[in-house]
């Protein structure tokens, strides 16, 4: 079995998901994988060329001086798991369901010369070991360190000499620009330390994790991606790591890479990491309530004096919002399909930031932790009213 990135939605129906439905909205955002069924083929030579395609801009690199630099670092991720299968019940097998051991491939790289080593949470999940692979082929047992699957990002951990590691430098995403070039170093198929390039196609993307809450500032590429580059680095020109590539989108026609994939933005990863390699897990901060974003049209409809903010779907009992008195939307009134929670609060700023958006309301409750305070302005009816709210921790 190879797994990696599994395709996602269609990138408008995530979206969509997101800020057209009921969303939770906790202090992170989501995501997806890559994979399966692939033959471990084992890189033997380099090639050579004498004219490597050459970016254009910046330090004018090669592609291969880039590849040559970052390769050593990235590594081939190698899990044995054990998956329930169902019990001969014509022959009444006595003990029920049995287990059968299977393997799932991914890659990763490494970040410091402590041995830590990032890749996406879907390759690890549910793994009873894990091997990771370097460019020399030596093989090691990784520990896990943690997990966050609100990110989709997982640590381990190898046992190495610092001075056979090569850790890969990290950039910042908040910098990327559509029509930046990236590449792409991973072990798709199993085929070891492959590189693609292309460029950015978007930026501030949005897609599903895998406990089904939201990834926000995702980068979307169309350098190649397929099963097996899951937890590979996107790079930039100067060969730093912008993000993490974790999902493709295959418009449901195939398994395979149609120029549309997805990496973590590595300012995310960067937040992520440092809390599990600190504490072994990530805690979000959690508002406890579901919300969609106001629209002028619907603003008009149901006569609010506001025409932007985010609309009070649910409110779950025993949150911080439910103990400070967020109201639900009392009526589900569907518009052209559509349908749209009304009669609620309408939850306009936090902390005087301006609450625009669902997006918005994620973001600034990312950079709170649980057990904060915060003041949420709101609209009732035709009068403001501001509200402290304790966050919780996202379940």
């Amino acid at each position: 079995m190879h797994r990696t990135l599994l395709p996602s939605r269609a990138a408008g129906l995530v979206f969509t998901a997101v800020v057209g439905g009921a969303v939770a909205l906790g202090g992170a955002a989501a995501l997806g994988k890559l994979g399966d069924k692939t033959t471990i083929v084992r890189e033997e030579v380099e090639p050579s060329s004498p004219a490597p395609a050459s970016f254009q801009i910046g330090r004018h690199e090669s592609i291969n001086q880039i590849y040559r630099a970052s390769a050593p670092g990235v590594v081939h991720i190698e899990t044995t798991l054990r998956v329930p299968q169902p019990g001969n019940s014509f022959f009444g097998d006595p003990f029920g369901s049995a287990t059968q051991t299977e393997r799932a491939l991914g890659s990763g790289f490494v970040i410091d010369r402590d041995g830590d080593i990032v890749t996406n949470y879907h390759v690890v999940r549910g793994a009873t070991s894990i091997q990771v692979s370097f460019s020399d082929n030596e093989r090691y047992r990784a520990r896990l360190v943690g997990t966050d699957p609100s990110t989709d990002i997982a640590v381990l951990k190898v046992h190495v000499q610092a001075n056979a590691l090569r850790a890969l430098p990290l950039g910042d995403s908040d910098a990327v620009r559509v029509g930046d070039q990236v590449i792409a170093i991973g072990n798709p198929f199993g085929l070891d330390r492959s590189v693609t390039a292309g460029i950015v196609s978007a930026v501030q993307r949005r897609i599903e994790a895998p406990n089904n809450l939201s990834i926000g500032h995702v980068i979307q590429t169309d350098a190649a991606l397929n099963h097996g580059n899951s937890g590979g680095p996107l790079l930039d020109a100067q060969g730093e790591v912008i993000g993490v590539n974790a999902q493709i989108e295959t418009g449901g026609t195939s398994q395979g890479n149609v120029g549309i994939g997805f990496a973590i933005p590595v300012n995310t990863v960067k937040d992520v990491v440092a809390q599990l390699i600190k504490h072994g897990k990530v805690e979000h901060a959690s508002l406890g309530i579901e919300g969609k974003t106001l629209t002028p049209s619907i603003a008009r409809l149901f006569h609010l004096p506001v025409t932007s903010g985010v609309l009070v779907a649910t409110v779950r009992p025993g949150t911080g919002a439910a103990q400070a008195g967020l109201k639900p939307g009392t009526d589900q009134i569907t518009v052209q399909g559509e349908s749209w929670p009304a009669g609620g609060d309408v939850i306009v700023k936090v902390d005087d930031e301006p609450i625009t958006t669902v997006e918005r309301l994620i973001d600034v409750l990312a950079s709170k932790e649980p057990g904060d305070k915060i003041s949420v302005e709101v609209v009732r009816g035709a009068s403001h009213k501001t509200l402290t709210v304790k966050l919780g921790r996202q379940p």
